[in-house]
C-alpha cells in the first residue's frame, strides 16, 4: 500500500465518522434534544413544560405528560379502553401491521394511540382524551375509535364535560375503511354528548390533520390552540402543487386559522383557561336545563287545565 492509498483511506474514515448519524434510539435515550439555538437539556425543557424558553416552541409531549401538567402529577385516573382484534385486514407492506403495533406499544407503553382519563380542574370533574404521536403518528383506527367512544360514554354517564387534545395525521391506512368509519363514529358520539348538554372542548396540538381535522377536532363548543400548532386537512405540499402558487408564511398554523380556533393558549395557561371556560359553560348549561324544565312543567300544567 503506497502513501497515496493510505491518505485516501484515512480521509474516507474521517468522512464516514463526520457523517455518521446517531440512531433514533440513541437520540431518544439521550439527555439532550435540539431547538432554535441547538442542543438543550431535556430536563431544562421539561422544567419549562416542554416549551423552549427562547423561541417558545411547544414541543410535542405524551398524554401522561400533558395530563400531569393539566391535573397535577398522577392526579388523575387512567381508563383501560376496549382493544379490538389487531390487524383485521392482514395488512403487510415493508413490515406487517402486527409488528408495527408491537413496536408502537413497546415504544409508548400504551395499547393504542389514545389515553382516556378522568381528573379535576377547579373542582370540576372532567373526562379527557389525548393522543400520542409516537404511536403510529397518532393515526386513528378501530382501537382509537373505541377509546374515544369510551371517553364520551363515561362523560355522559357521569355528567362531566369532555376535553379532547387533538393530534395526528388522520386515519390509519392499515385498517382502510375500518379506520375511515371512526370519523363517523366519533362525530355521532360528540352529537350524543351535546344532546346531554355537556360541554365539549378541543385543544388543537401539533399536528392536527387529515380525517382528525375533518371529524371530532372541529366539533368543539370552543376550540383552543397551542401556539404554532399545525391545523390542516391536506398537506401544504399537496396544496402548493395544486394551486401552483407560493403559500404564505405560517400557512396552516393555528394563528392563521382564527376562523376555526377561538383562543391561542400557551401550555402554562391551559389549566386555568380551561377551568374558567368550563365554569362559564356549566353555569350556562345549568340555566338552559332549568329553563327547559320550567317550560315542560308549564306545558304539563296547561294540559291538565285543558
Amino acid at each position: 500500500m503506497n502513501w497515496l492509498t493510505k491518505i485516501i483511506k484515512a480521509g474516507e474514515k474521517i468522512k464516514t465518522a463526520i457523517h455518521k448519524r446517531a440512531s433514533k434510539e440513541d437520540i431518544a435515550n439521550s439527555d439532550w434534544t435540539s431547538c432554535c439555538k441547538g442542543p438543550i437539556l431535556k430536563k431544562d425543557l421539561e422544567d419549562n413544560l416542554w416549551v423552549c424558553p427562547d423561541c417558545n416552541k411547544h414541543h410535542r409531549i405524551k398524554p401522561n405528560q400533558r395530563f400531569d401538567i393539566l391535573f397535577g402529577k398522577n392526579n388523575y385516573e387512567i381508563f383501560k379502553t376496549p382493544i379490538p382484534k389487531d390487524d383485521p385486514l392482514n395488512w403487510t407492506d415493508s413490515k406487517s401491521y402486527k409488528d408495527r403495533l408491537k413496536i408502537a406499544r413497546k415504544k409508548t407503553g400504551m395499547n393504542c394511540g389514545m389515553m382516556v382519563v378522568s381528573g379535576s380542574i377547579n373542582d370540576i370533574k372532567i373526562t379527557a382524551v389525548a393522543s400520542d404521536f409516537d404511536f403510529l403518528g397518532a393515526s386513528m383506527a378501530a382501537a382509537e375509535g373505541e377509546a374515544f367512544l369510551y371517553g364520551i360514554q363515561h362523560a355522559i354517564e357521569n355528567q362531566t364535560p369532555f376535553l379532547c387534545f387533538s393530534s395526528g395525521g388522520g386515519m390509519r391506512m392499515m385498517e382502510s375503511l375500518i379506520s375511515l368509519s371512526q370519523m363517523t363514529r366519533t362525530t355521532l358520539a360528540v352529537n350524543e354528548l351535546k344532546k346531554n348538554n355537556l360541554p365539549y372542548l378541543v385543544c388543537i396540538t401539533d399536528p392536527t390533520a387529515g380525517g382528525i381535522t375533518a371529524s371530532y377536532a372541529m366539533l368543539g363548543d370552543i376550540h383552543l390552540g397551542e401556539p404554532n400548532a399545525l391545523l390542516a386537512f391536506a398537506g401544504a405540499r399537496v396544496i402548493q402543487g395544486t394551486v401552483k402558487e407560493e403559500l404564505p408564511e405560517g400557512f396552516q398554523r393555528v394563528e392563521k386559522n382564527r376562523a376555526f380556533v377561538d383562543l391561542i393558549v400557551e401550555r402554562k395557561d391551559l389549566s386555568e383557561k380551561i377551568g374558567t371556560l368550563l365554569s362559564i359553560l356549566l353555569k350556562k348549561n345549568s340555566a338552559i336545563s332549568t329553563e327547559e324544565y320550567e317550560t315542560t312543567k308549564d306545558s304539563q300544567s296547561l294540559s291538565n287545565i285543558a
